[in-house]
């Protein structure tokens, strides 16, 4: 009783569901109130939701988890492809989704690496030296010369 009036509330957007209430739907198999705090929730609630739907393991789920797997933060779609693969793992079409998924992601996380990498390196090319400057610095001379 108390989870459905936290489902009430969440609905109506005063509170966000707690962990227990998540398990609470996750042990009564309430997939329909998981794919609205996934939908709805914050980060955290869609993360908890998306490893619920991945312990339930419905294939009815596979619509709200495909929504969810370009979510704007990286753990959530990462749970959600997790669910994806452990619901259907025979499927090509989900297998390809998933593998190109984990590719982009661990590109993001090369940049990232490499982005810190050179955070403090220092670099020889001077804003004076650009070509455009010393064109004009040549231009300058060459008006200074007298016409012959």
């Amino acid at each position: 009783m108390l989870h459905n009036f936290t489902y009430l509330l969440f609905k109506l957007k005063l509170i966000q569901p707690s962990e227990s209430a998540i398990n609470f739907w996750m042990i009564n198999e309430d997939t329909a109130k998981l794919e609205y705090v996934l939908a709805h929730g914050n980060y955290k609630t869609r993360k908890l939701a998306a490893e619920a739907l991945e312990h339930i393991a419905k294939p009815c789920s596979i619509p709200a988890l495909l929504r969810c797997i370009n979510d704007k933060v990286q753990n959530v779609s990462i749970a959600c492809l997790n669910a994806l693969e452990r619901i259907t793992p025979n499927d090509e079409l989900i297998k390809t989704v998933v593998k190109k998924r984990f590719n982009w992601v661990k590109d993001i996380d090369e940049r990232r690496a490499k982005q810190e990498a050179n955070k403090g390196k220092k670099y020889t090319i001077y804003r004076w030296e650009r070509a455009s400057k010393k064109s004009f610095e040549r231009v300058k001379e060459q008006l200074k010369r007298p016409i012959r």
